[in-house]
């Protein structure tokens, strides 16, 4: 019997701090292996992390060690399986569908760009990621979630508290604490907003959600738009943020993404660079092998995109933010029936919209000192500031 080997001096802060050389290491000599301070086996090697988000009937997404429970007090939609996945994700999906963006959604996300923009004052140092990056975001989720009454400082309050405790792996009191908490406020903002909703049908999630002829449960409803808020935010804002950090610290990449407009693949190669979400688990449903190491039923499994996103088998200099490197399928969305469903509206907001609008506003925009942006996380990653002078 060949086991996973077992790293036990790793711990949850260290890969908070620095994962990166982390995972390099492990791809190279223990590709799969048993972290027991994430109570989880990893899989850091992408042939592995794809076979496993692609295979729904081996690899459950029904982690019954999850923290994401606690932390949203809900088996929520990113812990199930099959037709009651697939009936709880299209419950919310007219909302994201590509035509609702183009009538409700386009024209509404470049206001908010424009508006968001015009408040950034020239000629001093601000912090995008406070200023910019997660408002921006906060506010076009508003909206599309049906949420237009809350405020962005809320959206990003909530939305970060879900984050910390579904990321809460050590299982410490103090995020669930945190997380109780913004769960009473948003199911009373629920509670209020709904009668609107049904008086005055709309696409926002919500709306279709409670307006369905065959609705899911409104408990499940409450859950959706919660993964939404904890997702959602936190995945546009954290991309945008780090891609004006690799793109003013490559100025000679900035300047031919300008020349070329290649805004798009700045997205790409920023979200595969520093993949907003890290890691997610999967429930081994039976007895088996990956490469191998024998895989017991019941195990869970943690795919680290982060890792996945920079293997050598796929991405030559996978450590360096390369725009223009050749193209290869990164894992930042996921892949197979959890691909993230919001995606497309990432991809539309950040690299069609604000990428190109900032860069046009602020043409000469400087980053005085790289070692200042500060980056944490493990499940979930990007810069806790970006220190920015607009000139």
């Amino acid at each position: 019997m060949a086991v996973a080997p077992v790293d036990n001096t790793l711990t949850l802060a260290d890969l908070t701090r620095d994962p990166y050389p982390i995972y390099r290491r492990m791809r190279a000599e223990t590709p799969i292996i048993e972290v027991p301070a994430a109570n989880r086996i990893f899989l850091t090697k992408a042939r592995h992390t794809k076979m496993v988000k692609d295979d729904p009937e081996l690899y459950s997404s029904d982690d019954p060690v999850t923290p994401m429970r606690r932390a949203f007090q809900a088996h929520t939609l990113m812990r199930k399986d099959g037709e009651v996945h697939r009936r709880e994700r299209m419950a919310m999906q007219p909302a994201f569908a590509p035509k609702v963006i183009k009538t409700d959604w386009a024209v509404l996300y470049q206001k908010i760009a424009a508006d968001y923009l015009d408040r950034l004052p020239r000629g001093e140092t601000v912090d995008l990621f406070k200023d910019l990056c997660g408002p921006v975001a906060a506010r076009i989720l508003a909206h599309i979630l049906g949420l237009d009454e809350v405020s962005d400082q809320d959206m990003q309050r909530w939305s970060q508290v879900l984050i910390d405790g579904a990321g809460n792996f050590g299982f410490a009191d103090e995020p669930f604490e945190k997380s109780d908490a913004a769960n009473a406020e948003m199911n009373a903002v629920f509670e209020k907003i709904i009668p609107r909703h049904l008086a005055e049908p709309n696409n926002s999630a919500l709306s279709v959600m409670v307006n369905a002829a065959n609705p899911i449960p409104m408990s499940q409803i409450y859950a959706n738009i919660k993964i939404a808020i904890g997702g959602g935010i936190n995945e546009p804002r954290d991309a945008l943020a780090t891609i004006i950090y690799g793109l003013l610290t490559n100025p000679d990449q900035l300047e031919e993404v300008r020349r070329q407009g290649a805004w798009v693949d700045a997205f790409e190669e920023g979200v595969r660079w520093v993949a907003p979400i890290q890691a997610s688990s999967r429930r081994v449903t039976r007895d088996l092998q990956i490469d191998g190491i024998d895989i017991p039923e019941g195990v869970t499994l943690m795919t680290i995109q982060a890792s996945a996103n920079r293997d050598e088998d796929l991405f030559e200099d996978g450590e360096v933010f390369n725009v223009f490197r050749k193209k290869a399928p990164h894992q930042a969305f996921g892949s197979g029936p959890h691909h993230c469903a919001g995606a497309h509206i990432s991809r539309r907001t950040v690299g069609e919209i604000m990428l190109p609008m900032l860069f046009e506003r602020f043409p000469n925009m400087q980053l005085d000192k790289r070692e200042d942006v500060v980056w944490r996380g493990f499940g979930f990653r990007g810069p806790l500031n970006m220190p920015v002078r607009l000139n």
